[in-house]
């Protein structure tokens, strides 16, 4: 039941994908992603203030690493926002349990845990096949640098969310992952403004603030760190596969706003493969299962602490 935090995390995270598109219009992406990360850290700042909870960690690098890909592909999945329907740039960046059933895949192949199931095979194969559908008859010449940096977002959201699972696993709060992942964006998202092409040529590159615009910071910082904070949760105590795939709910949430707010029209073939990379996921989520199962009666033990391993 712990993994059905994602449904929330999914809910909010299209309103902000909503407030993140709109705000395109108003601000860079880096700017987005650095206002996103300071409203996460006064948010969680305030919280373990009136709680009296610790920041202090002992895993400085595992927050590092999962602050560094986290905000990689963060920052990639709004550009993508940005550049193309809402619903498209969802479902690329929901490719990451796909990815994540591939590495689980090939990982316990390579440890000889795993036979190879032409049925996983198939549906791995199936969701870049949906990709395909998804994109070519959608997409405009001039999007496709924003589909394959979508596309990239969600291969690095999955190494990303198997950190969160590791630390969930070494014993750290929500909200200690939430906070470091927050400042990591806050910074990134301040260089990338300050090292901007404008800003090498002294040029201002703060855009003014309108009072839309700032309606707009507030709720994507907002968003950002409940649906992160329900996310890490759901990792944390939920089955990693099970989460991963009820992430597919936010396109369903993310389509409904497409069509309510910009009238998005993908196509058949869109539709399609979205229904084919939604299923393709739910089949990978099925084989995975029943090989944990299958480990665990043959008595194999896996060091708690390593999340690829643990799911096997």
């Amino acid at each position: 039941m712990q993994s059905l935090w994602m449904l929330l995390a999914t809910f909010v995270f299209a309103i902000m994908g909503v407030c993140v598109k709109l705000a395109s219009s108003y601000y860079s992406t880096a700017e987005i992603v650095m206002y996103r990360g300071g409203i996460g850290v006064l948010f969680i700042g305030a919280l373990v203030l009136l709680r009296g909870h610790s920041l202090r960690t002992s895993f400085a690098g595992q927050h590092l690493w999962r602050g560094v890909v986290g905000v990689t592909a963060f920052w990639m999945w709004f550009y993508a926002i940005a550049q193309l329907p809402l619903s498209m740039a969802m479902t690329l960046n929901y490719t990451s349990p796909i990815w994540i059933a591939a590495i689980l895949f090939v990982v316990g192949l390579w440890q000889g845990v795993r036979k190879l199931e032409l049925g996983m095979l198939a549906a791995i194969l199936a969701s870049f096949i949906g990709v395909t559908l998804l994109l070519q008859p959608s997409m405009h010449a001039s999007q496709w640098l924003g589909g394959m940096i979508g596309l990239a977002s969600g291969m690095l959201s999955a190494f990303a969310y198997m950190q969160v699972r590791q630390l969930g696993q070494l014993g750290e709060p929500e909200f200690r992952v939430v906070f470091y992942f927050s400042l990591t964006s806050m910074l990134a998202g301040l260089g990338g403004t300050l090292l901007a092409p404008d800003a090498l040529r002294n040029a201002t590159v703060w855009h003014t603030h309108t009072m839309t615009g700032l309606l707009l910071l507030v709720t994507i910082g907002v968003c950002a760190t409940i649906a992160q904070m329900a996310m890490t949760r759901a990792y944390r105590l939920g089955k990693m596969l099970v989460t991963a795939n009820l992430q597919y709910t936010g396109i369903v949430f993310s389509s409904v706003w497409g069509v309510l707010l910009w009238q998005d029209v993908l196509g058949w073939m869109g539709w399609t493969g979205i229904a084919v990379i939604l299923s393709s996921g739910l089949v990978a989520t099925y084989y995975n299962t029943r090989s944990i199962k299958a480990a665990g009666v043959r008595g194999i033990k896996v060091p708690a602490s390593d999340p690829i391993a643990a799911e096997i």
